[in-house]
């Protein structure tokens, strides 16, 4: 089927987005955002083994050896392995108990009042983004219904990138927000690409104006997902320590794939519908 064909029956792929945002939403109702360590509070380590010693056995030694129940080990492996302990562990008692089985390689313990302030901050930091892009969007377009579509492929992006973060058990760290930051300055990046493209430009027919926006569209999310699976590939074979960049990456490949759905599906639709009928 050519492009321009599935083009013209637009109003039904306008639904997909949709359906695929509202499981997002079903899926953070059930299961939630998993907090990292500087949301939550707590203390996650990286290790480098000195000995044989399988996953289990770690996981019980330090809890036995620091009388708490909440240890979770995130990786290993070529070992190294990466610890999360749900209370703030003091430095020197886990030196202590660590020496002769591993070397520690990094270590950050966070209470419970920075933990709180740091998920404040946080919230009202996605907040204020999203309220600022609204309203430098509704001040470029001056038009309801485009700038309301741009917004809306905008939250829908955002949604599924955490959908899909709460499916795979990413955690909701600083890192990763400020990936969820990153996908709210890309997605409205492609949604003024393409509403420029077929609001401003009077050469062609819409759609062919849209034809020529997805080319430049579909290059800069091929470009940018492919950079993320191949940051993605190599910290998960050659750097396992560097945790916070696999999921930066995993964040982004999620967001992109959904700002793909939510720009040339959604917002083209909106865009048509309104072009060709709405507006009269």
């Amino acid at each position: 089927m050519k492009i321009e064909t599935l083009m013209e029956s637009y109003k039904p792929l306008i639904a997909v987005p949709i359906i695929i945002t509202i499981i997002a939403l079903a899926i953070l109702a059930v299961n939630g955002l998993n907090e990292s360590v500087d949301l939550k509070g707590g203390t996650i380590t990286t290790l480098q083994l000195q000995k044989p010693i399988s996953q289990d056995e770690l996981k019980s030694f330090i809890e036995t050896g620091l009388n708490t129940s909440d240890v979770t080990i995130n990786s290993f492996n070529n070992n190294q392995a990466t610890v999360t302990i749900g209370t703030e562990a003091d430095a020197n008692t886990f030196t202590s108990l660590m020496n002769g089985t591993a070397t520690i390689l990094s270590y950050r313990s966070v209470g419970a009042v920075l933990s709180s302030a740091a998920l404040t901050q946080v919230i009202y930091t996605l907040i204020f983004a999203f309220l600022f892009m609204s309203v430098t969007v509704f001040i470029v377009f001056r038009n309801f219904v485009p700038s309301i579509a741009v917004i809306l492929a905008a939250l829908s992006d955002i949604i599924i990138a955490a959908g899909g973060m709460s499916l795979f058990g990413i955690p909701l760290s600083l890192a990763s927000v400020g990936a969820l930051l990153l996908l709210i300055g890309y997605s409205v990046d492609t949604d003024i690409l393409l509403t420029t493209r077929i609001l401003k430009r009077r050469e062609g027919t819409i759609t062919e104006r849209a034809i020529n926006a997805m080319k430049t569209g579909f290059t800069m999310a091929a470009a940018a997902i492919g950079s993320m699976v191949a940051l993605y590939v190599i910290v998960l074979f050659f750097i396992p320590s560097a945790a916070t960049l696999q999921n930066i990456a995993e964040v982004l490949i999620i967001g992109l794939v959904a700002d793909v759905l939510a720009t040339w599906l959604m917002n083209l639709g909106i865009l048509r519908w309104y072009m060709e009928g709405g507006r009269r």
